[in-house]
C-alpha cells in the first residue's frame, strides 16, 4: 500500500467530522453532555489523538461508550446488558462486538453461511450437544445475535422445553411461547423483537408442558417451522440435551440441519458419538461441529 493511499485512509478515520458525530451519538444517548464533548474534542486536538481515546483519557468514556457509539455509527447496534439491560452478559456479542469471543462467533457464522445458508435447501439449523452444561443456549443465543448483526433477519426458537434459558438470557416474558404456539393458544406475537435496530426475534419456551416430545413430534411443530422459514433468513434452535431425551433428535430432524457443540474439557467423545449418529440415522444434515472455550 502507497504512503498516499495510508495518508487517506488516515485522514478518512481520523477526522473531527468522525469525531463529532460519536459526540453527536453520546450526548443523544445522554452519555455525555455538550460541554463534555467539547472538552474532549479539545483535549483530543491538543494531544494529537482520537476522540475515543481522549474521552477515555479524561475518564468520561468507557470502553463500553465506545462500542455502543460506533454500533450507531456503523448501523451495529449493541445492547445494554446486565442490570436493566436487555440481555444478561452472557450474551457478549450484543454489547461486546469487538471482544475475541465476539470474533470467534462472526468466523462460526461466515462459515455457516458459506458452508450452509447459501446452499441449504431450509434455513433452519438446530444447534446440538449431549449433555448439560455444554454451552448450547450461550451458543444458540450468540451465534443468533451475530446472525442479526449481520443485517440476516434472524429467529432464535427456545425449544428446550424442559430447562429453558433463552427467555432468561434476553429478558423475555416466557408466559407465551412455543408450548402455546404448537397447542395453537398462541400466533406470531410469540416472537418478540429484542431491540428496534436489531432483526433479531426470540420464541421463549413458554409454560412447560408435560408432554413436550409429543408437541414436538406433531405436525403443527413442522408447520410453524415452514411458516416461520419463510419470513426469516435465518433460523436458531436451541435444544435440550440429546442424552436426556429424544427431544433433540426430533427437533433437529424436523429442522433439517444440525451444528453439534462440544465443550473443551466437559463433553467426551463416548457422548458426542452417538449423538451424531442419532442425528445421521434421522436423516438430519450435520453441518459441522464446534468447540465450545466459553459459554
Amino acid at each position: 500500500m502507497s504512503a498516499n493511499v495510508k495518508d487517506e485512509l488516515s485522514k478518512t478515520v481520523d477526522t473531527p467530522a468522525r469525531s463529532r458525530a460519536l459526540g453527536s451519538i453520546l450526548v443523544d444517548a445522554g452519555r455525555l453532555t455538550e460541554r463534555d464533548v467539547a472538552e474532549i474534542q479539545a483535549f483530543a486536538d491538543h494531544n494529537g489523538m482520537l476522540f475515543g481515546a481522549a474521552g477515555v483519557e479524561l475518564k468520561k468514556l468507557t470502553s463500553e461508550d465506545l462500542d455502543f457509539a460506533l454500533g450507531r455509527q456503523f448501523n451495529y447496534p449493541t445492547l445494554p446488558h446486565g442490570p436493566g439491560g436487555l440481555v444478561t452478559p452472557d450474551v457478549i456479542t450484543a454489547y461486546q462486538p469487538q471482544s475475541v469471543v465476539a470474533e470467534d462467533l462472526r468466523t462460526v457464522r461466515s462459515r455457516l453461511v458459506i458452508d450452509w445458508l447459501n446452499h441449504a435447501s431450509r434455513n433452519t439449523l438446530a444447534v446440538v450437544s449431549p449433555g448439560r452444561g455444554d454451552g448450547r443456549s450461550w451458543f444458540a443465543a450468540n451465534l443468533a445475535t451475530a446472525f442479526a448483526q449481520a443485517g440476516e433477519r434472524t429467529l432464535l426458537i427456545d425449544a428446550d422445553m424442559r430447562r429453558p434459558r433463552q427467555h432468561e438470557l434476553f429478558k423475555v416474558n416466557d408466559t407465551l411461547g412455543l408450548s402455546a404456539l404448537l397447542t395453537g393458544r398462541a400466533g406470531k406475537e410469540t416472537a418478540r423483537r429484542i431491540h428496534p435496530e436489531l432483526r433479531l426475534f426470540v420464541i421463549a419456551a413458554g409454560v412447560l408442558p408435560p408432554n413436550p416430545q409429543e408437541l414436538l413430534t406433531r405436525p403443527a411443530f413442522e408447520v410453524v417451522l415452514n411458516k416461520f422459514a419463510a419470513q426469516f433468513d435465518v433460523i436458531i434452535i436451541d435444544t435440550p440435551p440429546s442424552q436426556a431425551s429424544a427431544d433433540a433428535q426430533v427437533i433437529a430432524a424436523k429442522a433439517g440441519s444440525a451444528l453439534v457443540l462440544a465443550r473443551r474439557n466437559h463433553t467426551t467423545e463416548s457422548a458426542l458419538r452417538p449423538t451424531v449418529q442419532s442425528l445421521l440415522d434421522s436423516k438430519v444434515t450435520v453441518v459441522g461441529s464446534v468447540i465450545n472455550e466459553y459459554g
